[in-house]
């Protein structure tokens, strides 16, 4: 595969994730989104966060390690009941870190 074919893929990929992700702020006025989407959207966030952390809590060394002896797995799961209880970003990002360093003792 050629340089040249790479990057119009690349920016090909770039243009169709950028009008994707535009296409629900360009909206104009009088279009109204499906109650049925609206609702679905509200989920996508949590969706997008979960897909990032996830794996970093699972997966020691490129392996899934779900037990007692992951201390990444037991400071999210400690961050996790912190931001449930006091609904405090800083409190929970806190006591993750917090929780981290003395499951790693």
């Amino acid at each position: 595969m050629s340089l040249t074919t790479i990057w119009i893929a690349m920016c090909g990929m770039g243009v169709i994730t950028l009008s994707l992700r535009a296409s629900f702020l360009l909206l104009p006025p009088h279009v109204v989104l499906p109650p049925l989407l609206r609702r679905a959207l509200r989920f996508v966030p949590a969706a997008v966060l979960t897909a990032i952390y996830m794996p970093e809590l699972l997966l020691v060394q490129a392996v899934p390690e779900v037990s007692l002896h992951n201390p990444r797995l037991l400071a999210g799961g400690v961050a996790i009941l912190i931001a449930l209880r006091f609904r405090n970003t800083f409190l929970t990002i806190l006591s993750g870190l917090v929780a981290l360093h003395l499951f790693h003792l």
